[in-house]
């Protein structure tokens, strides 16, 4: 597992933000590199996750942590998302620049784990989400740098760890050793780096 504990992931939270901010309303029913998730749900996804990645790092445990994610369907978007997901994101990753938070253990997702490696998920699912987004929208994504070098860490780690079958998301994407890190970590999470919407008939 790379070393995180100085990983700040407020950049990233705004690329995120910034992704969210550019989706119109007429794209909320288009699909996204999930299969189970258009973008409305994705956001919603990203919305509920950083609410309890944020009460994870400030070890608030409750709710928000206690819900696994395929516990229930992915709640619809609220009308209010605008607001709702920048200051969510925001405070997630404002709650992450508390060197505690990376210690000890903490939950999230119904899951017991360590602050750490807690701390590498939430990394790991706005780089992989931000991307799925910008897919969708069809807007071009840079990810924060060190956020991707850290989630390109974590998804590599899981994908050689056999009791875990290969992979977060799903199986493993073959890619080139030579691709770009960014195409090389989507295919780590299970995704192919040259998805792109599908055509309407």
């Amino acid at each position: 597992m790379t070393d995180t504990a100085t990983l700040d992931l407020r950049p990233q939270a705004r690329v995120v933000a910034r992704l969210a901010a550019a989706v119109s309303d007429d794209r909320l029913a288009a699909p996204t590199p999930c299969p189970e998730y258009a973008v409305g749900d994705l956001l919603s996804h990203l919305a509920h996750l950083a609410v309890a990645f944020r009460d994870a790092a400030r070890k608030n445990l409750g709710p928000t942590t206690d819900t696994a994610p395929d516990a229930a369907a992915v709640p619809a978007l609220p009308d209010h998302w605008r607001e709702e997901l920048p200051r969510v994101l925001a405070e997630m990753a404002e709650a992450w620049t508390d060197p505690a938070a990376w210690t000890g253990m903490t939950r999230a997702g119904a899951v017991d784990l360590p602050g750490d490696i807690a701390g590498a998920v939430a990394v790991d699912e706005l780089v992989i989400h931000g991307w799925d987004l910008a897919r969708a929208i069809g807007h071009a994504y840079a990810p924060d740098a060190a956020a991707l070098r850290a989630a390109h860490a974590f998804l590599l780690a899981a994908a050689e760890d056999e009791s875990r079958g290969g992979g977060i998301f799903g199986p493993v994407v073959p890619v080139p050793d030579d691709a770009p890190l960014l195409d090389r970590s989507i295919g780590l999470s299970g995704r192919d780096p040259g998805w792109t919407p599908p055509t309407s008939p």
